[in-house]
């Protein structure tokens, strides 16, 4: 009986199975008419055509190309209702900052990007490009002046050409932002995209990072570089808003015939994306890719997701693992094991969401979507090959892996563009410390297109050219530092010629032991040989109508002549009594030059020692007797009037044979020759600047410190540029003014250093650790350079076959060779 109920049931169940089917049978034989009544229809012309009618579509090259309109503000419209605007920013030191620094830049940049909701796309772009020399050599020309020179300049154009060809290869380096949002009309996006603009610049600006929006044609001259990189823009901007721009910039062909390959007029292509696998990556991952000296476009997509989208999401991943949790528990408990034996990567993903949770939650994490794309491209697919390996050895030591976009290649190019336009659906979830890891900052260039920049050799990290004009800086007052064999001395007179090629400034140096003559006489200059045994001579109270702040010229001077007596009667300095007797012969002695400023009415030393032994005061008499070894004395060098001629554009003061008794009131006379220098040369608004060598000297004596740290304070405003030069830094630095010196100056020129001397300016400059290495047991000009705010390694490998180089060196050996 029970066997008869079991067929029953079984015939019953099989009886519904069957007519399940003959209900579907049905069905799909109903919808196989209904399609051939619709195919019947859409032959006869049917209003259903264009719901079946497969689009039949002509592509052009300009169609691969992925904008629709260019505004002349920059502004750019890429179709579906979505605007952008780009901004080129510049380069700030991050690998070689110290360590904290490190840190606060990591999270400013953390902090960038949280600034973005997720009604804004962000995309930054890397562009290195080989073989734009062109523009940078527009960057780097010295006009001919039509003087006697002009070999010189010939030479310096033809070195700096080849430094920079040899250098980086020509290789152009450029980093965007690009910011993006959408609307219904341009007019809305207008606004809003103003507004990012002033956001993201001011958050640029507060990571001291340089930048600025391009405008409608640069975005342009961008674009075709890329796309031609063989070729020039010369589009001039007319009618930019009324014609399509892409045919301007869109290269001779475009061809995705292979699956890993595209080509772009004679470049063949490949594009790739990074697949990220790792669980922590370095900060400098980014900053290898980019260093390779290679043709590629970097291109960086990230969007936020909305906070609470975010949180929702990472909950549905929480719950789904407890649910796999709950079910491999269950499965223990069968199968007779302890129920809390779990795979161990549930535990260790329970915990990562957990963590990522707490971190979106309280920790003011964001959730982005990550896309991140390369371009190599060559006219060797060789070489690409090569590329495109060196890369994928940098992903592989990262634990990342370089993909290649296969059958993507035009999607890939589409996303590459600076353009804000994601064509590519492999994207990765990121916080926005993860995010900031790919840090877009690796070391700061120093590049200054103005026609009075100056050269400085080569960014040790980048091989870019190191061009830049003090005079640009709040404060131009500087310090070449170096052992002996460092290259400062070659270093300073690497800047003296190439100003003397450059600028109109006048150029004054003092030089003690001789090293610089050499360098003067071959640009004309004048060397004036200050010593007992020389016919040249320099009068000490020399002035001129212009001296100090102009307005009293005297009263400045009597500064300068109380300091000097100073000297005279033993460095113990001044009474009162005797600063109130010169100061009441000064305007006597002056008189006569103030009523008929003529060199025969400038008075001398010896006018102020016959004054002081006419007064009443015994005092006065003491002051001219400890003058007279100075007027008729043996050391009577300085009571002639000047027969020199001060009006070259280049004077070096020899001082080498001067003795020590004569040394430091030599260093202050020439000085106070350069007050007069640079008084006259503010009225013709003309700089002057000025060279001391072995600077320490002044700093030693309080009468020669002080002087030289007004020159420090008050030159800038003169238009004056002094630079101290010294090997011996301990000495510098123990001076009591040194503090005030390195307060006003904003130009250091740092070569290898001693070991005591590195610690000392490692602190009082904050040099990190990484900058240290460039000044320890550094070749001869190498070292690090101090530009404002900015620091840069560099190297100067001056071609030694020049006309220049033979004139500047002081090696032994070459000045030996140069002499036979």
């Amino acid at each position: 009986m029970a066997k008869n109920q079991v067929q029953q049931r079984n015939l019953e169940k099989r009886k519904r199975q069957e007519e399940k089917l003959q209900k579907k049978e049905k069905e799909l034989k109903k919808a196989v008419k209904e399609t051939k009544n619709l195919k019947s229809n859409h032959k006869k012309g049917s209003p259903f055509l264009d719901l079946f009618k497969k689009e039949k579509k002509r592509y052009t090259i300009e169609d691969t190309i992925p904008y629709k309109k260019m505004y002349r503000n920059g502004i750019c419209y890429v179709g579906e209702g979505k605007y952008n605007k780009l901004i080129k920013y510049e380069d700030i030191n991050y690998q070689l900052a110290l360590e904290e620094d490190r840190d606060l830049i990591f999270n400013q940049f953390a902090g960038f990007l949280n600034s973005f909701d997720s009604t804004t796309e962000l995309q930054l772009s890397f562009v290195n490009q080989v073989g734009r020399i062109k523009e940078m050599e527009n960057a780097i020309t010295i006009p001919d002046k039509g003087d006697d020179f002009d070999e010189i300049r010939e030479e310096f154009r033809e070195m700096l050409k080849d430094q920079l060809s040899k250098g980086n290869n020509g290789l152009k380096k450029s980093k965007y932002i690009i910011v993006s949002t959408r609307a219904d009309t341009y007019e809305q996006a207008k606004p809003v995209l103003e507004r990012i603009e002033i956001d993201v610049l001011s958050n640029l600006k507060s990571m001291e990072v340089r930048a600025e929006t391009l405008i409608g044609i640069e975005r342009l001259k961008l674009l075709h570089d890329m796309l031609n990189p063989d070729k020039v823009f010369d589009y001039d901007g007319q009618g930019l808003e009324d014609r399509d721009t892409r045919k301007l910039i869109m290269p001779s062909t475009f061809k995705f015939t292979s699956p890993k390959y595209m080509q772009m007029g004679n470049y063949i292509c490949a594009l790739s994306h990074f697949q990220i696998l790792a669980s922590e990556l370095s900060d400098r991952f980014l900053s290898e890719i980019i260093s390779i000296e290679d043709n590629m476009y970097i291109s960086f997509h990230i969007h936020a997701i909305d906070q609470v989208d975010a949180i929702k999401m990472i909950k549905r991943k929480n719950t789904d693992l407890q649910k796999m949790m709950i079910e491999e528990q269950k499965k223990a408990v069968r199968a007779g094991y302890d129920m809390d034996i779990i795979p161990s990567d549930l535990n260790v993903y329970g915990n990562d969401i957990k963590n990522l949770l707490t971190d979106l939650q309280s920790r003011d994490e964001r959730m982005f979507y990550v896309t991140f794309t390369i371009m190599n491209l060559s006219k060797n697919k060789e070489k690409l090959e090569n590329t495109i390996a060196q890369i994928s050895s940098i992903c592989n030591r990262n634990n990342c892996a370089l993909k290649r976009l296969d059958h993507q290649q035009e999607q890939g190019f589409m996303s590459i563009l600076p353009l804000g336009v994601n064509k590519i659906e492999i994207k990765r979830q990121l916080t926005s410390s993860s995010t900031a890891v790919f840090m877009p900052f690796t070391t700061e260039e120093l590049f200054m297109s103005s026609n009075t920049s100056l050269y400085y050799g080569l960014n040790s990290l980048s091989h870019n050219l190191i061009m830049a004009d003090r005079k640009k800086l709040k404060n131009p007052n500087g310090l070449i530092l170096g052992t002996p064999g460092s290259g400062k001395s070659f270093a300073a007179k690497r800047e003296m010629a190439n100003a003397i090629l450059v600028t109109d400034d006048d150029v004054i140096i003092t030089d003690p032991e001789g090293e610089y003559g050499s360098l003067v006489k071959q640009f004309n200059g004048e060397v004036i040989k200050i010593s007992a045994k020389s016919k040249d001579y320099l009068n000490p109270l020399d002035i001129n109508m212009n001296y100090g702040d102009g307005d009293a010229p005297l009263k400045d001077k009597a500064n300068f002549i109380m300091s000097m007596l100073e000297l005279v009667v033993g460095g113990s300095g001044l009474t009162a009594a005797e600063k109130s007797v010169i100061d009441r012969c000064l305007p006597k002695i002056y008189k006569d030059y103030f009523e008929n400023p003529i060199p025969e009415n400038m008075p001398i030393l010896s006018d102020l020692y016959t004054l002081l032994q006419e007064q009443e005061e015994s005092v006065g008499r003491k002051l001219a007797t400890e003058m007279e070894i100075y007027v008729t004395g043996s050391l009577n060098v300085f009571n002639n009037r000047s027969n020199v001629d001060l009006n070259k554009k280049l004077i070096c003061f020899n001082i080498k044979e001067l003795g020590n008794q004569l040394k430091k009131i030599g260093m202050l006379v020439i000085q106070d020759q350069v007050w007069n220098k640079v008084s006259s040369n503010r009225g013709a608004n003309r700089a002057t600047r000025y060279y001391i060598d072995e600077f320490h000297l002044l700093l030693k004596d309080q009468q020669t410190a002080q002087y030289s740290v007004e020159i420090w304070k008050r030159f800038r405003k003169w238009g004056g540029v002094p630079t101290g030069i010294t090997q011996n830094v301990k000495d510098l630095l123990g001076s009591a003014e040194i503090e005030n010196i390195f307060d006003n100056t904003d130009f250091v020129l740092m070569l290898n250093q001693a070991s005591g001397d590195r610690e000392i300016l490692a602190k009082k400059l904050k040099i990190s650790p990484f900058q240290l290495n460039y000044i320890t047991n550094s070749n001869a000009g190498e070292g690090l350079l101090f530009f404002g705010n900015t620091i840069v390694p560099f190297v100067d490998k001056f071609p030694k076959d020049t006309i220049l180089y033979q004139k500047m060196t002081t090696k032994p050996e070459e000045v030996e060779q140069k002499n036979e």
